[in-house]
């Protein structure tokens, strides 16, 4: 049974809550649990966008600095490996994403914050990719999502510098979409998730794939895994009994 990591299911949604008090700081274990909640969630049928929360107090702090101190070398890599793993299955959830930021969303918790779909914050959150202030740099892909929001000049600033930086500057550079009052931030989550408990769910995966795919294939891959999906909803929609767009091309 997850210590830190539980998920919390109804009307269709489900909420995946990172609970580490006081900060909700990473360690290697809370890693490994977000895999195994985030797995679940994707072969979950009657689940149709899930949300991440961190509570209503703070989203994530980041890594856990302590714990990684007391790390060799080897064993860096190992948490580094895990890390990256656990982004990467957040963000391979065949479902519609959004992270409910409030408090802080630092280093390893930005990261995971761009991990999802959407994004919708409090306007007093704190945000900053911070590691570099320990003398680390963002791992778990952190680098690479937050130059594919911001740019690469805006990205190697925040980076570089590690500074913190508001909601308002957040929304301003793309890491954010909506921006609420503290208080409504979770609702906030909850309508944009509820938005999807309609749609047939292979089309929203294979639209997913196909938008990340944008991201991460070769031109000729994506095309080629682009017409493969359509093929896959296609049949899909017919076995529904779904004609589709009937108006020709």
């Amino acid at each position: 049974m997850n210590e830190f990591v539980s998920v919390v299911t109804g009307e269709g949604l489900a909420t995946l809550v990172v609970s580490r008090p006081p900060t909700n700081a990473m360690t290697r274990q809370v890693y490994r649990e977000i895999i195994v909640a985030a797995e679940e969630l994707g072969r979950c049928d009657d689940i149709a966008a899930v949300i991440l929360f961190g509570g209503h107090e703070i989203f994530c702090a980041g890594d856990d600095m302590p714990e990684l101190r007391t790390l060799a070398a080897a064993e860096a890599d190992t948490a580094a490996r895990v890390r990256r793993e656990a982004i990467d299955a957040v963000a391979a959830v065949p479902k519609p994403t959004v992270a409910a930021i409030t408090g802080y969303a630092l280093g390893a918790g930005l990261t995971l914050a761009l991990a999802a779909d959407w994004r919708v914050s409090g306007d007093n959150v704190k945000f900053g990719a911070t590691e570099i202030l320990a003398g680390l740099i963002p791992g778990g892909g952190g680098m690479a999502r937050l130059t594919q929001f911001t740019g690469p000049s805006r990205a190697k600033e925040l980076v570089f510098s590690g500074r913190f930086f508001d909601a308002e500057e957040a929304l301003a550079l793309g890491l954010i979409d909506d921006m609420v009052a503290p208080d409504d931030v979770y609702n906030a989550a909850v309508a944009w998730a509820r938005r999807f408990l309609d749609v047939p769910p292979v089309a929203l995966a294979a639209a997913k794939a196909v938008i990340n795919d944008v991201l991460e294939l070769e031109p000729a891959q994506r095309a080629a895994a682009e017409r493969r999906r359509y093929v896959e909803v296609f049949a899909a929609a017919q076995g529904r009994g779904g004609g589709g767009d009937r108006g020709g091309r």
